[in-house]
Parts: C-alpha cells; structure tokens; sequence
C-alpha cells in the first residue's frame, strides 16, 4: 500500500502552495494529514468544522474537500498576509467563513457553541487553552491534532510542549483516542457520547 498514492488534492492547492512559497511560509499541513482531514470532513455530513490555525489555507482546503454541500468551515488565524491567501483562493466557497483574531480571544467567544470536527493547528487550542478547545467538541465529535513529530520547521518552544499535550489528552476522561506515529506526528480524539466533564 502506497500512502501518498491517488490522495485527490483540492484543487486550489497548487496555487495555494504556490503564493505560499512566495512568502516565505512553510507551515503548512503534510499531504496525508490532508487527506486524513478530508476523510473526517466526508465522515460528518452537514457538520459544523473548527480550524484553530487557518496559515495560507492548505489545511482548510482539504477539510472543504471532503466536506459536503451543507456543512460548514469556521477557520481562524491571527496572521493577516498568510490569511489572505486563504481567502484569495477559497473565500469564494459559501461554507467557509474566515476570522482573523487572535486565538485564545476566539476561543473565549466561542464558548457555547458545538463542533463536530476541531482540527488544532495553532497553539491556542491545543498547547494552552486546549480545554476551552474541547469545550466545544459535540458529543461524537473529533479532536486533531498535528506536528508530534520533530519537524524542522518547529518554532521555539514547541518541542516541549508535546508531551505534555499528549500527557493532558491521554487523562482527559471524556476523549476515546488514537495516535499516530505517521505524516507529522497525530493525534486523533473523539468525545464520548454522553460525557459531561468539560
């Protein structure tokens, strides 16, 4: 089985990566968790999707991907230029709408909504306010989580961080979870049905 074969990019994604280059931006999604992504979008139709770390858009075009005529993508980010990408290339996309605000003030006002797909590629939401991040996962709902593998493009401070974000998801009671020592390193995390601990 070859894990990088017939993976169906979005089709914006060429130029996506493209104007990323010209800014010099390398933090961006691995093709596979890509795909994964796509994969989770399709598994909830008419869904309510996350994205905590919107960068140039790679990941939010794989999540569009997948994802079917009634669902809809609430992504955020706190980087103008790279942002901007984004919406050049997918803002045409009714299902998607764009926030540019920093993430841990995002998150503060979300609470009381409900989600049923969190893809957490910033570090609010996933190394610190991760449990008002999950506070918004629907019961069934899925938590991701990328980049637990050293990378090198990890900025300062990241490397310590990991463990102890894997430590706090792995004890949290509500959360069914897999990891996956594959692409950058993933976590996977579903909300039991029924639990009321966050």
């Amino acid at each position: 089985m070859n894990d990088i074969a017939n993976l169906h990019r979005p089709p914006a994604l060429d130029a996506i990566e493209r104007d990323a280059a010209a800014i010099g931006s390398s933090m961006a999604a691995e093709a596979r968790t890509g795909a994964l992504l796509q994969t989770l979008a399709a598994s909830k139709p008419g869904g309510a999707m996350l994205e905590l770390g919107t960068g140039v858009g790679v990941s939010t075009s794989w999540i569009l991907a997948g994802m079917d005529e009634s669902a809809t993508l609430l992504t955020v980010d706190n980087n103008q230029p790279c942002i901007e990408i984004a919406r050049r290339h997918l803002g045409h996309d009714r299902r998607v709408a764009f926030k540019l605000e920093d993430g841990a003030a995002f998150l503060a006002q979300m609470q009381g909504r409900k989600f049923d797909l969190i893809f957490a590629d910033t570090w609010p939401g996933k190394f610190d306010h991760l449990d008002q991040a999950l506070a918004l996962l629907r019961a069934g709902g899925i938590y991701l989580v990328d980049d637990l593998l050293p990378q090198p493009n990890w900025p300062p401070g990241h490397a310590p961080k990991v463990p102890l974000l894997i430590d706090q998801i792995e004890h949290e009671p509500c959360l069914v979870l897999c990891k996956f020592a594959w692409s950058s390193g993933l976590l996977v995390a579903v909300r039991r049905p029924g639990d009321t601990h966050l």
